[in-house]
């Protein structure tokens, strides 16, 4: 009986600690999801770049289907709209450590750290909003891809798996940009880190052309690329009969680096708010 009188109050206060957690990530997010909603355009102009991706590559590329060696069933609008979803939630997830920057420039984060609100709910907050923005993003760059003519014969069910594909590789570089923007706190920074890696990720995968083309050396950074997983992972479900265990151990593998990165900003957030 003693060791239950115990163990009860610890089961409960575990309980109240995450119902706690849950609840003001669930308020933050709210939060953040208010701020975005005031301001749409953000959204819009945001997928501007993804639209010329899809349409000026997709017409100037067309004929690359024709290249001896490049094996695929569709169209290259087909081939290319995976492409044009991972690139897309890299590329706006990598600018989230300029939110960050602003509330900390602003005073927002240092009054949240004076205040009762869950350390955890703040960072899980960032992450919800980037994981809605992404969602919404992905899946209007879809209805332009249909628009446009390409064929889905993965259905809803390949769109869904696509979709949350670009929410995971949308986390690993949201807070990896997080991470940086807490760590130097500079804009300055986020922008180098952004050119440094975007263009050397994008064209190390196969968004434009099959790895099977590419040199050697070039193959080996592609199949260790986030970027270049759920490229082939929006490839494969949105074909007519996918690689069921290649999308499951590459999308194991991004659910693994999202939550060690997340794990990272977590950590990261935590020295900052000692130092504050």
């Amino acid at each position: 009986m003693a060791t239950m009188d115990v163990t009860i109050p610890q089961v409960t206060r575990e309980r109240s600690a995450f119902g706690t957690t849950l609840a003001h990530t669930a308020y933050l997010t709210g939060r953040k999801m208010h701020a975005l909603a005031r301001n749409p355009w953000v959204l819009a102009f945001s997928l501007v770049q993804p639209a010329v991706w899809l349409f000026l590559f997709g017409e100037l590329f067309r004929r690359v289907i024709d290249i001896p060696g490049f094996r695929f069933g569709g169209s290259y609008l087909d081939y290319l709209i995976p492409g044009v979803v991972a690139m897309n939630a890299m590329s706006n997830n990598m600018w989230a450590g300029m939110a960050m920057i602003e509330e900390i420039e602003r005073g927002t984060l240092n009054r949240f750290l004076v205040s009762p609100a869950s350390r955890i709910g703040i960072m899980n907050a960032t992450v919800a909003e980037q994981a809605v923005a992404t969602s919404v993003q992905t899946l209007i760059i879809l209805l332009l891809g249909l628009a446009g003519g390409a064929a889905y014969p993965g259905g809803v069910g390949g769109c869904v798996l696509l979709i949350l594909a670009s929410i995971l590789v949308g986390v690993v570089f949201g807070a990896l940009s997080n991470v940086t923007g807490m760590l130097l706190g500079s804009r300055e920074a986020i922008i180098g880190v952004y050119t440094f890696f975007m263009l050397p990720l994008m064209f190390l995968s196969s968004a434009f052309i099959q790895t099977s083309l590419m040199p050697g050396w070039m193959q080996a950074i592609a199949s260790r690329n986030p970027l270049n997983w759920v490229v082939q992972v929006g490839r494969s479900v949105l074909a007519a009969n996918p690689d069921w265990g290649a999308v499951a151990v590459r999308c194991g593998g991004l659910l693994a680096l999202a939550v060690g990165c997340v794990a990272l900003s977590v950590v990261t957030f935590r020295s900052y708010a000692k130092n504050v």
